[in-house]
């Protein structure tokens, strides 16, 4: 069976699998195509409020090909770069995109797999789960932004240990770090995902992408240019219609229902 993205509908949710049976749903140019272009589609339907990313078979991802990084090696190095900025630009697109995007992780996220899983807004991660950035194994150094993620988001002796020493870690281990959000029971991880996502998609989704932009542009700003743009967003969001659905549902103790 070929290596492809799946992609269907829960609700207001967008679910995304990643599918390559025969290599562990290794990653690969058409999954980071099919990735990028999903979630163009998803940010311009106003029925579609997050996203989650997951793998079929009770895999997440065991990273990149390894038979296709071989044959790589016999060709220019441009094929190779080429590879890379199709990952690097789904990446940024999860990044960028407006809505919450969850990872649901069970079984091995490994290489590209746990760079794609650190990419996301929230991680949930089966008790069995295990990650690892298993890049110098084999000689080979990290992309995907998990140096950048790790960098930001671990002291440097932490970050220096899940990439250098690429041992296997546990998704008990990332949530006390702090990286994986919830711990699910075996076999529950898209289904955790899933309500979780559902209590996304009952917030105002002008809000929430008010905070993931803020949350990304927070590491290269001064706290003078963050505390400005905070103050426009504030001020734009309470000028927003949902604004007064929520204020007027508090307000009247009542459940509010956002455009």
């Amino acid at each position: 069976m070929p290596a492809e993205l799946l992609s269907t509908s829960h609700g207001q949710t967008m679910v995304l699998t990643l599918s390559n049976p025969e290599y562990r749903n290794a990653l690969g140019p058409d999954i980071y195509a099919a990735g990028v272009e999903a979630l163009s589609v998803a940010e311009s339907s106003a029925d579609i409020r997050s996203v989650v990313i997951t793998g079929a078979g009770g895999v997440f991802s065991a990273g990149g090909n390894l038979h296709r990084l071989r044959a790589n090696r016999e060709q220019p190095a441009e094929e190779q770069t080429q590879s890379i900025e199709g990952l690097h630009n789904w990446v940024e697109s999860i990044r960028s995109f407006p809505k919450p995007v969850v990872a649901a992780v069970e079984g091995a996220a490994a290489g590209a797999g746990f760079s794609l899983a650190l990419a996301c807004d929230f991680i949930v991660a089966a008790r069995d789960a295990v990650f690892a950035l298993a890049y110098s194994n084999i000689a080979l150094s990290p992309d995907g932004g998990a140096s950048w993620v790790l960098g930001q988001q671990l002291p440097r002796q932490l970050a220096s240990e899940l990439l250098m020493c690429a041992e296997r870690v546990t998704a008990e281990r990332l949530h006390q770090l702090g990286l994986v959000n919830r711990v699910s029971h075996p076999g529950e991880a898209l289904d955790t995902a899933l309500a979780l996502a559902q209590s996304l998609n009952d917030r105002a989704p002008n809000a929430l992408a008010s905070i993931k932009e803020l949350l990304n542009d927070a590491p290269h700003q001064t706290l003078h240019h963050q505390l400005a743009q905070e103050r426009d967003h504030f001020v734009c969001n309470l000028h927003h219609a949902n604004a007064g659905i929520g204020i007027q549902a508090l307000l009247d103790k009542q459940t509010p229902r956002y455009e």
